[in-house]
Formats: structure tokens, C-alpha cells, sequence
């Protein structure tokens, strides 16, 4: 049951189920929310993203990226460790000296007509020099171990690249980020003032509370959008930060300039000389083919040569004191139940899988050179249209805005002007992205980044 009660006009719209009761509890609410809202509002906008704690040009936020990240410590660790196996596989083709001293110690000496034949405490030294004269197979582990090393060599390679191009994208998104945070910045200031002046023209009476409603809903969405896209700037700042492993957020400083190559410079389609991964998928795929090669070596005889001088004391009867022995040793592989057969199926399977993965990146990096050259074309097409579209929306709110003044434009034609001249410049921000990014991954595709 709807209840009244006795007010200053009569009734009480309180609990009035008309529209005019409607209408007051509107009012009410909106004479409440407005003040609330403003007391408000300045505590939001205090709150501030951190400032970065540094600021980098964009080559230098690349070559920080590329000295400082850890996954490129990482990977030129395996290059050490490749060159560790490269020692050891040449070791096993060298010389090795190897020194023994036994003493030994009988319960009771051996005599025979008087003289010490056994010692009951002696000690022998020895020393051995060994050497493979014919090792076919520990000659091709050396040259694959160095191979090996050439791999890891070029995996280092790609890995800065990728880290490179990582930072690169950061360092970019830092950029669009903040001509968004700037757009929203001016669409916030341009609702503001147009709240301003529906509310003061409502305390003068030639306004409506509808309209100041308006304006501020539209300066509380900006406000909404404009705390958005500094956070996505923030973390755009962090994301480059963590790259060049710097202590917090990074800034971006300067605009880059990705100077294009023409397209009669392209490489012929499977010859790219400059990119990392596939001169990493090449070398990959000539260790695998060594390897196979090498496989015959596994059934070549091995002939090891060992010298082994000893002395022993005290002096025995029947014994040198001091002797030499040079052995050789031939070892001939014979039968191994089809180990060897097997472990070359292996190694050709290594090769097929080498070639195949050589040949789609050959085939990718092709692909990518074009893509990239007609994304570049139309994204200047795209830039150049966007720029234009949010100049004449600008435009259109100045005018819509002067007109408004003079009473010859609506409240909802200001709203709208100033909601496409955000949206323009967000838009003309984005395509300027496009083409900086379209530019950059070309200069990727043809290997010439970084």
C-alpha cells in the first residue's frame, strides 16, 4: 500500500507511484548523488600510478634487453657447456697419462739360501702413457661435439633476437599506451568543461538537471577509461622493465624509426642470410647429416698403444727393479645384434626431422615477408584515413561545442561529438601502432633485427 503523508505542497511524493512522484524521487536523488560524486571525484584522480624508475631510448631498452635478460645468460650457458664437450671429445683422442704407487705389506718375508727373495714391505710405482693410434669414431664424436658447439653458438644468436624483438614490443605498447592515456586525458578535460557549463547554466535556469546529468556521466566514464589505460601503461612499462632487468618500471623516451628496406632487396624465397633461426634450423640440420655420415665409422677397428714404466722397491732376486712394457691393442667390431643398424635408423630419422624443420621455417619466413610488406602498405593507408577521421572529429566537437553555446546544438549532439573524438583519436593511436609494429616485424621477417 502506498502511504502519504502531509508536506510544504500538500502531499508527500515519497510513495507516489505516478510519474510526477517518479520524477521527484529523481530529483531527490540526483541533488544527493552530485555532491557526493564531486567530493568524490578528487580522491580517484589523486590516486597515481608509480612513476618508472627508468627511462631508456629504444635502442637502448634492445641492447639492455639483450645483455641484462636472464634467458640470454641461459642459453649462452649451453654454449659453455658445448664447449666443455667439445674438450672432452678431443681428449679422448690425445694422450693420457695416469700414475700408480702400490705399496704391500706380507706377513713374513721370502728367503731362499740365505737371501730375501719377497721383501716382507715393498713398493711399486708405475707409469702409463696411452694413446689411440687408429679411432675412427672418437675422431667424429670431436667433430660433432664441434658442431654442437656451432649449434648453441646460433641458438644464443636466436635467443637475443627473440628477446630483442620481446623488448621492442614492449617499448611499443609503452608508446600507444600513452597516446591513449593522452586522448582520454583531453576527452576527460573536454567533459569536464562541458559539465562545468550545463551546471552552471542549470543555476542560472537556462539549463536542465538532465543535461548536467549528461556531462557528468560522460566525465565519469572518461574518468573510468582514462584510469584504465594508465594501468595498461603501467604494466606496459613493467613487462619492459622486467625485459631490460631493470629494478621497476621502464619508460620509453624517443620514437623509433624503422627505416624499411625497398622490396627489390628482398632475399630470393628459402635464402634468408640474416635471420638467426634459420641460419640455428641450417646448422642444425648439417650436424644431424655428420652424424649420419659418421655412422660407418662405428665399425673401423680401434688400435690403442700403452707404454707403462715401473720400478719397484726394495730390489727383489727373480725381479727388475726397473721395467718398461709397450702393449697394443687392437679392438675389431664383429656382431652386435644390430645396434649399430638401429642406432643409424635413429640417425636418419634425426636428419628427416632436421631437413623438415629447416624447410617450413624456409617456407614461413617467405610468408612472413610478405605478409609484412602488405600490412606496412595498408597500414600507412590505415594511418592515413585514421589521422583524418580524428582531425574532423575534432573538428566536429569544437564546432558542436561553439554551437552549444550558442544554443544551437543539443546537449546530446556535445556528448556525442566528444565520444567520437575520443574514439578517433584512440583509433587514429591504434593504427599508428599497427604501422610502427608492421614495420618492425618485416625488418624481423628479413632478419634485419635487431
Amino acid at each position: 500500500m502506498w502511504s502519504s503523508r502531509a508536506s510544504g505542497d500538500g502531499v508527500s511524493r515519497r510513495g507516489d507511484p505516478s510519474p510526477e512522484g517518479l520524477r521527484y524521487r529523481l530529483c531527490v536523488l540526483c541533488v544527493i548523488w552530485i555532491p557526493v560524486a564531486q567530493a568524490f571525484r578528487p580522491a580517484v584522480a589523486a590516486a597515481q600510478t608509480p612513476e618508472p624508475t627508468v627511462r631508456v631510448t629504444f635502442a637502448d631498452a634492445v641492447r639492455l634487453a639483450q645483455e641484462r635478460n636472464p634467458t640470454v645468460a641461459a642459453a649462452a650457458a649451453a654454449v659453455l657447456r658445448a664447449e666443455g664437450l667439445v674438450r672432452q671429445a678431443r681428449a679422448a683422442t690425445l694422450v693420457q697419462l695416469a700414475a700408480n704407487i702400490t705399496t704391500t705389506t706380507l706377513n713374513q718375508s721370502i728367503e731362499f739360501s740365505g737371501f730375501t727373495v719377497t721383501p716382507r714391505n715393498s713398493v711399486t710405482a708405475s707409469l702409463t702413457a696411452a694413446m689411440p693410434i687408429v679411432a675412427a669414431a672418437a675422431w667424429a664424436r670431436r667433430a660433432q661435439a664441434q658442431d654442437a658447439r656451432g649449434v648453441a653458438e646460433l641458438s644464443v644468436a636466436e635467443t637475443r633476437r627473440q628477446v630483442a624483438f620481446a623488448s621492442a614490443d614492449a617499448y611499443l605498447t609503452i608508446l600507444v599506451q600513452r597516446r591513449i592515456v593522452e586522448s582520454t586525458l583531453r576527452a576527460r578535460d573536454v567533459a569536464k568543461a562541458h559539465f562545468d557549463l550545463a551546471s552552471e547554466l542549470e543555476r542560472r535556469g537556462t539549463g536542465s538537471r538532465l543535461n548536467a546529468l549528461r556531462a557528468q556521466q560522460q566525465w565519469s566514464t572518461n574518468e573510468g577509461l582514462l584510469e584504465t589505460s594508465r594501468l595498461a601503461l603501467y604494466r606496459a612499462q613493467e613487462a619492459l622493465g622486467v625485459l631490460i632487468a631493470a629494478d621497476g618500471p621502464a619508460d620509453a623516451i624517443d620514437e623509433p624509426d624503422f627505416s624499411v628496406p625497398p622490396a627489390s632487396e628482398d632475399p630470393a624465397p628459402g635464402a634468408q642470410p640474416y635471420r638467426a633461426d634459420l641460419r640455428l634450423f641450417a646448422a642444425g640440420q648439417q650436424a644431424a647429416e655428420r652424424v649420419l655420415r659418421d655412422s660407418s665409422r662405428d665399425w673401423w677397428p680401434t688400435v690403442d698403444a700403452t707404454f707403462q714404466p715401473s720400478t719397484i722397491y726394495p730390489a727383489q732376486l727373480f725381479v727388475p727393479q726397473t721395467t718398461g712394457r709397450l702393449l697394443t691393442q687392437t679392438t675389431i667390431p664383429l656382431f652386435d645384434s644390430s645396434g649399430r643398424a638401429a642406432l643409424r635408423v635413429e640417425r636418419q630419422a634425426d636428419v628427416e626431422q632436421a631437413r623438415a624443420r629447416f624447410a617450413v621455417a624456409a617456407i614461413e619466413a617467405s610468408s612472413e615477408v610478405r605478409a609484412a610488406r602488405q600490412a606496412v602498405a595498408s597500414g600507412e593507408r590505415t594511418m592515413a584515413a585514421a589521422r583524418g577521421a580524428a582531425e574532423e572529429a575534432r573538428q566536429v566537437e569544437t564546432i558542436t561545442n561553439v554551437s552549444f553555446r550558442a544554443g544551437a546544438a543539443t546537449n546530446i549532439e556535445v556528448i556525442d561529438a566528444q565520444r567520437s573524438a575520443r574514439d578517433a583519436d584512440a583509433a587514429a593511436a591504434t593504427a599508428e601502432d599497427q604501422l610502427r609494429r608492421a614495420r618492425l616485424e618485416l625488418l624481423n621477417a628479413l632478419g634485419r633485427f635487431p
